[in-house]
């Protein structure tokens, strides 16, 4: 039993960018098929698909690397957990990486980038950072 499931999905995207795997496969929730889909938007996944598997269905990503075989998902960090969220208004969404990264956020209108979040002036839980 997981206690975190988007940090287990973070990591689970990290360590297999970090020895060049081409797809992971982990359970998939609404939440995960969200932060996913943010990600695919944002060009640091490749594609995704949800199995229709019993009783769980899984999620499954594929990663993308550069022409150099570098993974383009280099690190993560999880922002709000489950013993401490962190929720910001519009004018307090964090810049990651001076612009290089992304942050993910849960907003009313669902999970979006911390930079669709500002430009349609929503704040919300700041989930975790993607650079």
């Amino acid at each position: 039993m997981v206690n975190d499931p988007i940090a287990d999905m973070l990591i689970r995207l990290r360590n297999a960018a970090a020895v060049r795997h081409t797809q992971v496969l982990m359970p998939a929730s609404k939440l995960r098929v969200a932060v996913a889909k943010t990600l695919k938007d944002e060009g640091f996944i490749e594609k995704l698909e949800v199995t229709k598997d019993k009783p769980q269905p899984q999620l499954r990503v594929w990663l993308r690397y550069d022409e150099k075989k570098r993974p383009v998902l280099t690190g993560v960090r999880r922002v709000s957990k489950p013993g401490r969220r962190v929720y910001v208004s519009k004018s307090e969404i964090p810049w990651v990486r001076h612009g290089l990264g992304i942050a993910i956020v849960s907003t009313t209108r669902g999970v979006m980038t911390g930079a669709r979040a500002k430009r349609m002036g929503l704040g919300g839980e700041v989930l975790c950072y993607v650079w």
